[in-house]
């Protein structure tokens, strides 16, 4: 395997991140070079996420002792990338993972070999998406939309359209790692 490293995905709640992710975890199942963690969240798995569910406190706990290789909180969760995620960048494989904007600094800083990949879409798409999710944390819809956080991204990608052409962008980007 060549170089390995971590490919972050970003972009604002409803811009599609996970539909994206899905569709790239699909195209490079046969290829091993390429890793999608689970995420460990402080709620249980949706229809919209495939999260490894994690209790507040043990999060708290494995924060405390550094068991994660990147954590943060977002919209009154937890979220965390498991720490096994590092030895899989170090050994040559591609980790692709949603992350939030807030935590990129961080992740340049402590992980090997980081891209950033932004995902987005025009405010009344992203409103029509999370008002359709209908989940608790995205109540304020107003709120959610006005929250931005400044990142450098390697690439942006519009996803306003068919969410395969997005996602040929993203897998464009992942190959060429």
């Amino acid at each position: 395997m060549g170089d390995g490293g971590f490919v972050l995905v970003v972009g604002p709640s409803g811009a599609g991140k996970d539909t994206l992710l899905r569709l790239a975890r699909e195209a490079l199942a046969g290829d091993p070079r390429y890793v999608f963690p689970r995420r460990l969240v402080t709620r249980p798995p949706s229809a919209h996420e495939d999260n490894a569910p994690i209790t507040e406190e043990a999060f708290c706990a494995g924060e405390a002792e550094g068991r994660f290789a990147l954590s943060w909180r977002a919209h009154n969760l937890g979220y965390a990338l498991p720490a096994e995620t590092v030895a899989l960048a170090q050994a040559g494989h591609i980790v692709v993972c949603n992350v939030s904007r807030r935590a990129v600094g961080e992740a340049r800083r402590r992980l090997p070999g980081v891209t950033v990949v932004e995902i987005t879409a025009p405010p009344e798409v992203l409103a029509a998406r999370l008002a359709a999710r209908g989940r608790r944390e995205d109540g304020d819809l107003r709120a959610r939309l006005s929250r931005s956080a400044s990142v450098t991204a390697d690439l942006v990608v519009m996803n306003d359209g068919p969410p395969e052409a997005a996602a040929d962008r993203l897998l464009a980007h992942l190959r060429a790692r």
